[in-house]
């Protein structure tokens, strides 16, 4: 299975702006969805996994989705899913499946298509513009670079238009 992101409007089945009840019925098909809310800035989360990935819906303003974030499955798991990004792919290249592809890859084929990544820390590279945000802090036993990041990404998260300008700088 293909899972297509598009930024920044959803991932897959889920787009943002559903309601809790539209996306617990988008995931549905992949699993028994878990819902939990919270007191905290995230007012409610839907959470289940799909093909051994990790995906968490989050509501994060009333009742509608804003984010949704994708795990890969874990150190010794593995999925048939692919995690793609819609629109991106560079000179008839396809676009970088997200977890199989190594993350300083994934981050200079966006460069090369002109989005600026932010990329100061190296664990949590995000792209304002494109609204997409990617984790590498892992404590798995997974292939690292020399200066200790992990190779592969850990998760994505695709946000609205605004979703990551708190963090510009």
């Amino acid at each position: 299975m293909d899972l297509h992101l598009a930024p920044p409007h959803g991932a897959g089945p889920v787009h943002l702006g559903m309601t809790l009840d539209e996306a617990v019925a988008a995931v549905s098909p992949w699993g028994e969805p878990r819902v939990r809310t919270r007191p905290n800035r995230v007012l409610a989360t839907v959470s289940v996994i799909c093909d051994h990935m990790g995906v968490e819906v989050l509501l994060e303003e009333e009742d509608t989705v804003t984010a949704v974030e994708l795990w890969w499955p874990g150190e010794g798991r593995e999925s048939s899913t692919r995690v793609l990004l819609e629109g991106v792919g560079v000179l008839g290249v396809p676009a970088p499946d997200l977890f199989r592809t190594p993350a300083d890859d994934v981050l200079g084929h966006l460069a090369a298509q002109g989005w600026r990544v932010h990329d100061a820390d190296g664990e949590a590279p995000f792209v304002a513009g494109l609204s997409l945000g990617f984790t590498r802090r892992t404590s798995q036993e997974v292939p690292r670079r020399r200066d200790g990041l992990p190779v592969h990404f850990t998760s994505v998260l695709v946000g609205g238009e605004d979703y990551y300008d708190h963090r510009l700088p």
